[in-house]
């Protein structure tokens, strides 16, 4: 039977469960998913790099925005971030059109292959997750879907953490 740390279980107070220990736990799992995330990424039809990759979400998630920009949600330098969309438009995925207002700047989209080629990386990631899921007994599911939601709850919470999108 898995213990799931309950009121009034008192394995729930061991001294391996306090934030530094689980803080080291929660970075191995991470770990372990970002290799997941990475081989699941590297099966989709079309093999991107991670910087590729977080391009693309960054522009499905803000559709025409500035390269400035990008580079910005990056944290990469101009030069770098124009390349970068060199590449991806070269391949198809990243269409980059004059702003309508502004003539000296450009705006990016992703094209229909870029939207397709993110699903699919996204639909391969989710099966890998679920398939390491389906390995778990329901009960433990259950709580990591707790402790999840309590995680981003207090990390919402947290003044100055960067709420979930510092994540």
């Amino acid at each position: 039977m898995t213990d799931l740390g309950g009121p009034g279980d008192h394995w729930a107070r061991r001294p391996g469960d306090g934030p530094e220990a689980v803080a080291s736990q929660i970075a191995d799992a991470v770990e372990s998913l970002t290799a997941l995330w990475s081989v699941a990424a590297q099966e989709a039809s079309l093999r991107l790099s991670l910087h590729q990759l977080r391009a693309l979400r960054t522009v499905q998630a803000a559709p025409g925005l500035n390269l400035t920009a990008l580079a910005d949600g990056l944290d990469i330098g101009l030069p770098t971030a124009s390349r970068l969309c060199d590449r991806l438009a070269a391949a198809g995925l990243l269409e980059r059109a004059p702003h309508p207002d502004t003539r000296r700047e450009v705006q990016l989209w992703l094209t229909p292959h870029g939207q397709h080629v993110l699903c699919d990386v996204a639909d391969r990631r989710a099966q890998a997750l679920a398939s390491a899921l389906g390995a778990m007994e329901p009960a433990e599911r259950a709580a990591l879907s707790r402790g999840l939601r309590s995680f981003l709850a207090a990390r919402e919470a947290t003044p100055g953490s960067g709420g979930a999108a510092g994540l």
